[in-house]
């Protein structure tokens, strides 16, 4: 409970006021002031400490102060202080009605905004449903902040290293063992795609190979000899050619050919240089068995397999050789961007050196037999190795020859699939394999993993929205209905001429809103229409306020913790008719028993009077805002000198003048006669004694009845009434212009006084 306004300074009309400790507030507790003195300043700072709103104060600085304002208020939590632009501490189970509710949750004079029906459904769900809906949009907040950084982290992601990825989608990727593979294929298949012509043309491998080295056809000649000659004839003829010296053997072998010719015609044979008889020389058989037919095969398959070894390993072939090797390694140029190749690694020189020695080895080696057909001889180990060394070279060779070879084939789906393809797919496919890499580099990685992670947060955030909404949702569907019924019943008590219908929350974009519609002669009226019957020209000034007061009073119905509520009224009656205004004291006198405390603001004397009157002396309050030197103050109010009226002043003036005379007041007892019998008259007559009748003319209407069934006075008592009339206007300057001087007995004033008083008492 608000105990004492303790302190306002430099704040709306009140300069510095410290209210005496009789101001003390209770649970019941009226505050009158004019307007102008203060009442909504009061208002606002409690609205300020109800929401802890500061602009609420500050936005009031008292004009021309030099310091900021300062208020203190007491209260059974101790004291809320205002200062340096902050309350120490709030009180939020203030709920207030002042113009500002009217503003916010109604109205703006007599337009209805998107604001205010936002507003009202806050106060239609009250604290509970004011909970979920924080609830709500903290989540929603959380879910924006998620966004936020989501869009943060989003950038922090290098653009070129995303590809055509959109965000969630790269970073979603999954890590490939095989990416690597996979992105040399499609850069294979692009490039060759690219190419597609040339590639069309492009033939595939060639095979390569090396000759070989006949080894058993080498070593068959070289241990070929002639059976038919013996070694010591053999001998012997290699001693005489040697004796003839160079070019001996061919100069022999050539004369042996001769002899058949020159013998022809004679019986012997002669010797072609001499003519000599042979028959007696013993050489000539050696010479026939050396240079036979055999003799001379022996020659030409040494000569024969010199030449086929110089035609297969000599010439042109080592050259042919060295221009596959080229061919293929363009080849291995042109196809290594679209397939995967074998390493062309041959080194045509080291191929080269062991191809000729293992050559000139077989051919020295050949050479030699030639020089000595008839000796039996075999490689050297030396050429024998070298040729084993080059046989090496060709297995190498042959390899790799092989291995080109089965490339062919893939090159032939490289060659279809270069037709087919689609560039730009091809494109897209490699971008998105690069793509799928880089997510998995170390600079990339955090970022995607950061980003991961927000988006899991903001799904969990999302998950936690989806309930506080259907927690919020089916709060709604209870809260509505039940708040629709408590305002028409309000509206009802209020005597309004309209009813609400159709009152739901509606969600949208601008945030969730009340939507209601008015019922007016069992027609719903569109408050939000532009053209025809709407909110502002179907409802008065009163039908506005009267509609305030019920979503208020329903508000404060649908509160599950009214009983600790402090409830402000300013000024509630603003535009009310007379039965509102009666209503309204009754709703307020039955809200004091529901709740810990009512605090109730006005302008209107008489309504806070009727109020006062109503109210338990025990517990209430009444207070004053009164005109100071400087600004305002609050005082204590006598509320008992403003409740009664003046007929019931100048009854207790006269009364008291009986009870002890007061010659001060004996000129002021004797004017106050004639109104005390006027004031009866018109209540006790009021068909025949209206308002601006005079009781001369009345008196001259009763005589006129005296005795008949319409008889208003006896005799007696128009009789009594002209006496106590003519005393009376012996004070009044419409009846008497010496009225200021008139005398002035003490018995005779007396006489009439008690005379007056009984008269107006008789009936």
């Amino acid at each position: 409970m608000i105990e004492r306004i303790q302190l306002l300074r430099n704040i709306g009309q009140f300069d510095s006021v410290s209210p005496p400790p009789q101001t003390s507030l209770t649970p019941f507790s009226l505050i009158y002031g004019e307007n102008g003195r203060g009442k909504t300043t009061i208002a606002a700072v409690l609205r300020s400490l109800a929401t802890n709103n500061p602009s609420l104060v500050t936005d009031r600085h008292r004009l021309g102060a030099q310091h900021p304002p300062h208020v203190v208020i007491g209260h059974a939590g101790g004291q809320s202080v205002f200062l340096n632009g902050a309350w120490t501490q709030p009180l939020p189970q203030v709920a207030i009605f002042d113009d500002a509710f009217v503003s916010a949750n109604v109205c703006s004079g007599i337009e209805l905004q998107t604001a205010h029906r936002q507003n009202l459904h806050e106060l239609i769900l009250g604290a509970q449903g004011v909970a979920l809906n924080s609830t709500l949009h903290g989540h929603v907040t959380r879910i924006e902040e998620h966004n936020t950084r989501l869009r943060e982290l989003s950038d922090a992601i290098p653009a070129n290293a995303r590809g055509p990825y959109k965000v969630d989608t790269y970073c979603s990727l999954e890590q490939d063992p095989a990416i690597d593979a996979k992105i040399q294929d499609a850069e294979r298949r692009l490039a060759a795609a690219r190419s597609a012509d040339a590639i069309r043309q492009r033939p595939g491998f060639q095979e390569i190979g090396l000759p070989d080295f006949d080894f058993d056809a080498i070593d068959a000649v070289l241990d070929r000899s002639l059976p038919d000659l013996d070694a010591a004839a053999a001998d012997r003829v290699r001693a005489h050619i040697v004796k003839l010296g160079r070019g001996g053997e061919g100069w022999v072998s050539d004369g042996m050919a001769r002899i058949e010719p020159v013998s022809e015609g004679l019986d012997e044979e002669i010797c072609p240089f001499c003519a000599q008889d042979l028959g007696r020389s013993d050489v000539i058989a050696h010479y026939r068995a050396y240079f036979s037919q055999a003799y001379e095969d022996l020659k030409s398959a040494i000569r024969q397999t010199g030449v086929s070894i110089r035609d297969t390993h000599a010439g042109d072939i080592p050259s042919a050789f060295e221009r596959d090797i080229r061919t293929a390694a363009q080849a291995h140029e042109f196809w290594k961007d679209f397939a995967d190749l074998p390493e062309i690694d041959v080194d045509t020189a080291a191929i080269a050196r062991q191809w000729n020695a293992a050559r000139e080895g077989v051919l020295e080696q050949l050479r030699a037999k030639a020089a000595a057909p008839l000796d039996r001889m075999a490689l050297s180990p030396e050429v024998r190795q070298a040729v084993m060394d080059f046989r090496a070279r060709i297995a190498e060779v042959a390899a790799l020859s092989q291995r080109l070879g089965a490339v062919n084939a893939r090159l032939d789906i490289v060659k279809e699939q270069a037709q087919a393809d689609d560039l730009a797919a091809l494109t897209n496919d490699l971008a998105k394999l690069k793509a799928q890499q880089a997510r998995f580099d170390p600079a990339v990685m955090p970022h995607c993993d950061a980003y991961t992670a927000e988006k899991t947060a903001k799904a969990a955030t999302e998950t936690l929205r989806t309930q506080a909404r259907a927690a919020l949702d089916q709060y709604r569907e209870q809260i509505f209905p039940a708040y629709e019924t408590a305002i028409n019943e309000y509206l009802r008590r209020f005597a309004a001429s309209f009813r609400l219908g159709d009152v739901q929350s509606v969600n949208n974009r601008s945030g969730s809103s009340a939507s209601y519609c008015v019922v007016i002669n069992q027609q719903n009226v569109n408050v939000t229409a532009d053209q025809g019957p709407s909110f502002r020209n179907t409802l008065s000034a009163g039908d506005r306020n009267t509609l305030a007061l019920a979503f208020f009073f329903a508000s404060l119905d649908q509160d599950p913790d009214l009983a600790n509520k402090i409830v402000v009224i300013d000024d509630p009656m603003t535009s009310l008719d007379e039965h509102r205004t009666l209503r309204t004291r009754e709703e307020i006198m039955a809200l004091t028993a529901r709740v810990q405390q009512v605090i109730m603001l006005s302008h209107s004397k008489s309504f806070l009077c009727n109020l006062w009157e109503q109210s338990d002396r025990n517990v209430s309050t009444a207070l004053r805002i009164n005109r100071a030197a400087v600004g305002s103050e609050i005082t204590v109010w006598d509320v008992r000198n403003d409740s009664i009226s003046e007929h019931d002043k100048r009854h207790e003036l006269v009364r008291g003048y009986l009870q002890a005379a007061d010659p001060d007041k004996e000129r002021q007892i004797a004017a106050a006669l004639r109104p005390i019998l006027e004031a009866f008259m018109r209540v006790a007559y009021p068909e025949y004694f209206p308002p601006g009748t005079l009781l001369g003319p009345f008196l001259g209407l009763c005589e006129q009845r005296v005795g008949g069934n319409n008889e208003i006075l006896s005799a007696g008592d128009i009789v009594e009434l002209r006496a106590l009339l003519g005393y009376a206007n012996l004070f009044h300057h419409d009846t008497n212009p010496a009225w200021q001087t008139a005398a002035i007995n003490d018995a005779e004033l007396t006489d009439f006084a008690e005379r007056t008083l009984l008269f107006a008492s008789r009936r």
